[in-house]
């Protein structure tokens, strides 16, 4: 059993590359027919996949399979998250139950261990995804419009309050672990859960504890600043990230995005900007107009405890009167073309020439790892 303040192995055996039409059969039997391997993340490999039959598993199959060696423990640490947190009947009652339409946490299907080569492999079936917002973003300028930033920031509000309530943190989020959908492109979805935390198993919160062994994880950029401070991850930390990522999607920059080697530089700036909100707003919103309702939301992460149960109803409230006061509403279109940005200055950035038509036309599997988006320090995490 993993904990966290324990580092995981220095280095991890990657999966061989399984033919198509391999099939895998799950815990319960059924069998699954592997497609083209479509990725590679930093522990296994991703394939096409479906239900076992005699056709191949053709480009438009409908799931995913997840493949990585048994010795290997994000994986199993992911399942766990899914049974513990995730199953259908979870997700389907805390939909209706809450009144939205959809919420962005994966449909786990399967689990099994597979033998080949006499070689041991775990995987898991999920259903399929589309492209992710990393490579959106890099497509755009690095920037997302105003109206599109504030109903991403609602929407993850929803998926955190849900893992949050079921005790987990998610600790990593970024547009390259941010997915659209498959078939709505109107719906995204936050993925990887192999290095989720589970900060309050059987609703007893782990304690403030500072461990310099555990320092500065995460994904620099994001990370909170009791992840710099070696503390287990929390709630409050999980809205400190989804903050500097909605001001990085909105302006394009963050202040210590040039010392990302430096992880004492970037902690102390993001101190110093949590104590001075004005100060990171200056950074990365130059001109006299500032998004307040990002100012409002990073007041109120400021005021959360360690151990605090956030009320997200009061963030989401901060976000969607940030889109009335732009004269748009949460009407949960998500238009990715850099459109008008509320009238924002920021700092200039390099529009990337790749036209966007041209990459539309691809579909491009997401859970790939070699986006280009920002390494995350590895941690390991409480099962």
């Amino acid at each position: 059993k993993k904990t966290y303040g324990k580092k995981p192995p220095a280095k991890r055996q990657l999966a061989e590359v399984f033919p198509a039409g391999e099939v895998l059969a799950d815990k319960s039997q059924k069998e699954w027919k592997l497609g083209v391997p479509i990725g590679q993340g930093g522990f296994g490999r991703l394939y096409l996949a479906d239900v076992n039959s005699s056709k191949s598993v053709g480009s438009d199959a409908p799931y995913v399979a997840k493949v990585e060696p048994s010795q290997n423990g994000p994986l199993s640490v992911e399942v766990m998250f899914y049974l513990r947190a995730a199953r259908t009947d979870q997700i389907r009652k805390w939909t209706e139950s809450h009144k939205l339409e959809y919420l962005g946490v994966p449909k786990y299907l399967a689990f099994g261990l597979h033998e080949k080569n006499g070689n041991s492999y775990r995987f898991m079936i999920m259903d399929r995804f589309g492209r992710d917002l990393q490579k959106i973003l890099e497509e755009n300028g690095k920037r997302f419009s105003h109206k599109t930033v504030l109903q991403l920031g609602l929407r993850i509000l929803d998926i955190l309050e849900y893992i949050h309530e079921h005790e987990y943190v998610h600790g990593d989020i970024k547009a390259s672990n941010i997915l659209l959908s498959y078939k709505n492109p109107n719906q995204v979805y936050l993925v990887d859960y192999g290095l989720a935390y589970r900060y309050c198993p059987a609703g007893v919160h782990k304690v403030y504890k500072e461990d310099s062994k555990m320092c500065h994880d995460g994904t620099i950029e994001y990370t909170s600043i009791d992840a710099h401070k070696g503390v287990a991850p929390s709630r409050r930390g999980d809205l400190e990230i989804l903050g500097y990522c909605m001001i990085h999607w909105l302006s394009g920059c963050l202040p210590w995005e040039d010392n990302i080697n430096d992880p004492n530089f970037v902690r102390d700036s993001k101190i110093r900007c949590r104590d001075n909100i004005s100060v990171l707003m200056d950074k990365c919103f130059p001109g006299k107009n500032k998004p307040d309702e990002i100012v409002k939301y990073m007041e109120k992460v400021k005021l959360l405890s360690y151990e605090e149960k956030p009320v997200y109803q009061q963030f989401r409230e901060i976000l969607l009167k940030g889109l009335k006061a732009i004269g748009q509403k949460d009407d949960g279109v998500l238009d990715f073309g850099l459109s008008e940005n509320g009238g924002l200055q920021t700092k200039p950035t390099q529009k990337n020439k790749r036209k966007a038509a041209a990459a539309s036309k691809e579909r491009s599997e997401a859970e790939t790892e070699d986006t280009g988006s920002p390494v995350k320090k590895k941690r390991s995490t409480s099962s």
